[in-house]
């Protein structure tokens, strides 16, 4: 089961999805607040499920409603995606995979973990 820590920095407060294995499949923004925080994670398991995959990488792509993932390529030419919320707010990024499979198999993981995710704290990074 994955799970939701949230980090305390000096600037603020974020979140870090992270599958059963550890690994980190999205990042939130800096939050001012601890509660906005919460509030960011609960609009990604509220939206995962339901939200629509958007490949901006395919000429002529099909745009889908917020919410959704858009796949895109970032400047080094990797696959990225981002989850927008109804308001088209993005509330989670991913790193960048050298495949679009690997980021395509990034946003199931999403879907699959975020709903059943335990939320913790952690320390200030």
């Amino acid at each position: 089961m994955g799970k939701f820590v949230i980090y305390r920095k000096n600037t603020g407060y974020d979140f870090h999805l992270k599958a059963a294995n550890g690994e980190t499949i999205g990042t939130s923004e800096i939050y001012t607040k601890k509660d906005a925080c919460v509030d960011g994670i609960e609009s990604v398991i509220r939206c995962a499920e339901a939200a629509e995959i958007e490949d901006q990488t395919v000429r002529g792509y099909l745009a889908q409603k917020n919410p959704k993932f858009e796949i895109y390529q970032d400047q080094k030419g990797g696959y990225c995606f981002r989850l927008l919320e109804t308001s088209g707010q993005i509330i989670l990024e991913s790193q960048a995979y050298t495949a679009k499979a690997s980021c395509r198999n990034g946003i199931r993981s999403v879907k699959v973990n975020a709903p059943s995710a335990e939320v913790e704290m952690d320390e200030i990074q």
